[in-house]
């Protein structure tokens, strides 16, 4: 018996709804999928708000490198929860029916979050320098307020770059059967459904990822270029490898990010007649393993996060006098 509804007669009525498929080849294992799925968005979530309660909570923690942290984990935070009621109807309730409302709301703050994740990723490469550069005036240069305006900047830009795409997309006619081939809306599957020309559609959503994580990965990169220029100007061996130490988090971070990007980006565009398998895997890596990876990774990583967190673990009394 199949577990997709009758197709979709052709289009005429406007707005069109669209069927969200869950793992190709996988669609009667549903609620097996449902197990681990869940499990990672419960670790995502759980894992992110700690980060943030954590750097709220404690004093100690009020400094550019937790603010930018704290920014990184409200981003990671946005993609689970945009992607994870989708999922969940998916595959434990195989509810696959979405509008089109609905679905490019949905589309527009998975990737909304996304750019700002990218983003953040730039301004803590930023953060690093900084702190291995100028050190003695850390604290001046990354001030409170300049951090909240490269903060507000991020999200004005996500948001900026991506309302127009939702717009150019809901005036589109969809007239056949519109399957997505995710459990959420991506704008690259979006794209492919209309019949009409979408050439403007791809353009902006090509300017947009040029003009994000294009950019960003170019600054992230030139960033550590001055980083390993300035590491390798400090006299002692220990100094270099203790300025190195404390970008092992953020160098991770952005491996876990930009590879699965990188991947997922390279399989719509190279690999159209690639198996429905692989662009399926590529885009729950792409979201769900740095929102899963990223607490884990800076909670073993950052001594400071550790104590604060056994100190909230454990309701010291303490805490609430600000003894941090």
């Amino acid at each position: 018996m199949s577990h997709f509804p009758r197709p979709l007669r052709n289009q005429s009525v406007d707005p069109p709804t669209f069927l969200m498929t869950g793992i190709p080849g996988l669609e009667g294992k549903g609620l097996w999928l449902a197990i681990p799925f869940c499990s990672m968005y419960i670790v995502a979530i759980v894992g992110n708000f700690m980060v943030i309660l954590v750097i709220a909570m404690a004093p100690s923690l009020h400094k550019p490198m937790y603010f930018f942290l704290s920014m990184l984990a409200v981003t990671e935070l946005g993609v689970s929860i945009s992607t994870f009621p989708t999922v969940l109807s998916v595959f434990l309730f195989d509810a696959r029916e979405i509008g089109m409302d609905a679905c490019l709301a949905q589309m527009f703050f998975i990737h909304c979050f996304s750019i700002m994740d990218s983003g953040v990723l730039w301004a803590m490469a930023l953060d690093r320098f900084v702190a291995i550069y100028n050190p003695l005036q850390y604290g001046a240069i990354l001030t409170n307020s300049r951090i909240a305006t490269i903060g507000l900047g991020i999200a004005t830009r996500s948001v900026v770059l991506m309302a127009p795409l939702p717009v150019l997309l809901r005036g589109l006619p969809f007239c056949r059967a519109n399957i997505l081939t995710h459990p959420y809306c991506l704008h690259p599957n979006l794209i492919r459904l209309p019949c009409a020309d979408t050439t403007i559609n791809n353009r902006c959503g090509l300017f947009v990822v040029l003009s994000t994580f294009g950019l960003d990965s170019l600054f992230i990169f030139l960033s550590y270029i001055l980083i390993v220029k300035t590491v390798l100007g400090i006299a002692s061996k220990e100094g270099r490898l203790k300025a190195l130490n404390t970008c092992v988090s953020h160098i991770s971070a952005v491996v876990v990010y930009y590879t699965p990007m990188i991947g997922l980006s390279m399989a719509h565009r190279f690999g159209r007649h690639a198996p429905p398998l692989l662009h399926s895997l590529m885009a729950n890596i792409y979201l769900l393993v740095p929102p899963v990876l990223n607490p884990i990774i800076y909670s073993m990583k950052t001594k400071e996060i550790q104590k604060a967190l056994f100190r909230i673990l454990r309701f010291r009394p303490e805490l609430h006098h600000g003894a941090w």
